[in-house]
């Protein structure tokens, strides 16, 4: 809706329609008959004279008849456009520039110091545009009415200026610089502007509900905790930092003194790296506890076992392979080293082999290039023909101890070593581990030959050398399994099914699945431990396999040749532990894909409690085979472009063959 005068009304003139009417009437009635003069007194006479057609033009400029605006109308049916500018003298163009100036920089101030920050567009159109008409009746005034003249339109501005001096001719020229004024202020919003206005702000109809005391969610609260250390930090690096937010949670929550139990919007961890803080008071404090389990920041102690292992378990991967001495490696150690059944990799690794492969080299590097890059080889020792590698994850060899290792010789010829024993032993944070590998007397009948192969072995493995034991009270100089906490004991025992090949071939043919409980009942090992006569204080998890040995190569199918050897469990990994209910066993099973041996692998999965440690013992310095880690990952990746090769190059030879 249009004012007379042919400019859009502004919204906020509470004036009505038959107020505005009668005045413009009254407004050409004088014109038509009257002339203005005003005098100045002093500095001599300014005459300002309007006579009737001097008024017409006036009119004519300040309005469109309803008759010419239906022409325009017609002329043009797009959409109207803001009125070209007035034929009028600019007061002062250097004044325009000042005020734009100014006005740049109220509004950037109004910008940075907006204390709602409720959105990036704290700018308004309503002094660039013009708003719409008013429709209807017009209500009564209200506050937003009386705004600056840059708020108002120059519809409203005159329609007012004329209300007010019904019966004055000397106020024209004062309106006719309202006129003047009020386009040079929307030419100015206009150039302001430019061609990307910004939105007016909106204000809420009613108060916003207040924000409750907790605002963090529970994700935020578990993102972002707070060490308990560390609950000064924010003011800390605050002061320190100077550092600048603007956000929600940084600007309105701290300055508005929210309650967050231990958690914060700020990120608590260090300014420079993901590490925790340490604080320079810290660091200069003195303690009678440094290096013991009690003190705070032990490399091996309580917090720092924590940190790794909140509930303070490591997963361990034990297994044992009779190689039969083949040269052939199996192309593919996944299913034995990273069977399917757990989710996640273990933290540890521990292979012992018997009768191991000529080139013991080549068969670390594959168990490097199986385990990959977040796996390095703490240690490898070999005695004779047994082999045994420890793989850690390569974020876990701060923490261990040096690795020593021993051997035993159970033949009467010492330099045979076909059979015998090799122990590793290392700390782990506080808690000692032995792995031993044995390969002990073959043949039916000879169990008490077995049981002397073991027993020579407790008595002669000199461990540990070095490292200290971590509970010596609890020791015994004749049993090296007395001086560890953990003990896993792994190989090819040799022990045997007491039954004919008959029977014990019957007995698989009816349970051909995994119910071999009734082979068990004959099986040697099983007997003599519950006698105590050999492992004593081990345990064997629950069998659910099939015997490992022995089988033709290559095949499924167990020995068809003349001596027609009865299948047995030989292959078997042990336990024992200084504390109870320590590990726990979470899979013993074989790995019937891998077919090269006469022997199927046997690996267990187990779950071991670790406590803190002391930082008085060698360490290992992070040391590992690098050389090794670094041919198995070039062996990995060649593997995998060759393999990617080949696929691409079957899908490009593929040959159709029309029959």
């Amino acid at each position: 809706m249009s004012t007379p005068n042919g400019f859009p009304q502004h919204s906020g003139a509470c004036v009505t329609r038959s107020t505005e009417g009668g005045a413009v009437q009254d407004l050409h009635a004088k014109r038509a008959g009257k002339a203005a003069k005003k005098d100045a007194g002093g500095n001599g006479a300014l005459t300002f004279e309007v006579t009737a057609s001097a008024g017409t033009a006036l009119n004519e400029n300040l309005k469109l008849l309803p008759d010419e605006l239906k022409a325009n109308m017609k002329m043009k049916p797009l959409t109207p456009r803001p009125p070209q500018k007035p034929r009028l003298e600019r007061a002062a163009s250097l004044d325009e520039k000042s005020w734009r100036r100014w006005r740049r920089f109220r509004t950037s101030q109004e910008s940075l110091t907006d204390p709602n920050e409720t959105s990036s567009s704290n700018g308004s159109l309503q002094e660039a545009s013009l708003s719409p008409p008013a429709r209807g009746r017009a209500g009564p005034c209200h506050r937003c009415c009386h705004q600056n003249s840059l708020h108002s339109s120059p519809g409203a501005s005159e329609a007012s200026a004329v209300g007010k001096s019904r019966g004055s001719t000397s106020d024209l020229g004062k309106r006719a610089s309202e006129l003047s004024s009020a386009f040079g202020g929307l030419l100015r919003g206009k150039a302001f502007a430019g061609s990307k206005p910004r939105l007016s702000q909106v204000m809420p109809a009613r108060p916003l509900p207040p924000l409750e005391l907790s605002v963090a969610s529970p994700s935020l609260r578990t993102a972002n905790r707070i060490d308990s250390d560390c609950l000064d930090y924010r003011q800390y690096s605050q002061h320190k930092f100077g550092r600048v937010s603007s956000s929600l949670s940084d600007t309105r929550l701290h300055g508005n003194g929210m309650v967050y139990d231990n958690c914060s919007t700020d990120s608590m961890k260090s300014t420079f790296s993901l590490l925790t803080p340490i604080r320079s008071k810290d660091v200069r404090s003195r303690s009678y506890l440094e290096g013991s389990l009690l003190a705070s920041g032990a490399l091996l102690g309580a917090e720092e076992l924590s940190r790794y292992f909140p509930d303070r378990n490591v997963g361990i991967f034990v297994a044992t392979w009779n190689m039969q001495g083949q040269k052939e490696l199996p192309l593919n150690l996944d299913d034995f080293l990273l069977p399917t059944d757990p989710d996640y990799a273990q933290d540890m690794y521990v292979i012992g082999v018997q009768e191991g492969c000529p080139d013991r080299r080549e068969w670390e590097i594959r168990l490097q290039e199986t385990l990959g890059p977040h796996y390095v080889m703490l240690y490898s020792a070999a005695h004779g023909v047994l082999y045994m590698s420890v793989f850690i994850r390569r974020d876990l060899i701060w923490f261990c101890s040096e690795v020593e290792y021993a051997t035993v010789t159970t033949r009467i010829v010492s330099q045979i070593k076909t059979k015998g024993a090799l122990g590793i032993s290392f700390t782990f944070f506080g808690t000692s581990f032995l792995f031993i590998t044995s390969h002990f007397t073959s043949g039916d009948s000879k169990v008490n030959e077995r049981k002397l192969d073991y027993n020579k072995t407790i008595q002669s493995l000199t461990l540990p050398k070095n490292v200290p034991d971590t509970n010596p009270y609890r020791s015994s100089s004749s049993d090296v399994t007395t001086r560890f906490d953990e003990v896993f004991w792994f190989g090819d025992f040799n022990f045997r099914l007491n039954k004919d090949r008959e029977t014990v071939d019957s007995i698989l043919n009816q349970n051909p699945e995994t119910d071999v409980s009734r082979l068990l009942a004959y099986d040697q090992l099983t007997s003599e431990m519950s006698r105590g006569s050999i492992f004593k204080g081990f345990q064997e998890a629950d069998i659910r396999f099939r015997p490992s040995y022995k089988f033709d190569i290559g095949k499924d199918s167990y020995d068809t040749t003349s001596k027609q050897r009865t299948p047995s469990y030989t292959d078997r990994v042990v336990f024992r532990s200084r504390y109870r209910d320590d590990i726990h066993a979470v899979k013993y099973s074989s790995c019937p894909v891998i077919k090269t041996s006469d022997h199927r692998p046997v690996f267990a999965l187990f779950r071991v409690k670790v406590r803190p440690g002391r930082d008085n013992i060698p360490l290992a310095a992070g040391q590992f085979d690098r050389e090794l880690y670094l041919i198995g990952i070039k062996r990995r990746i060649t593997r995998e472009l060759q393999k990617r090769k080949e696929q691409k190059d079957q899908k490009s030879s593929s040959i159709c063959s029309i029959s």
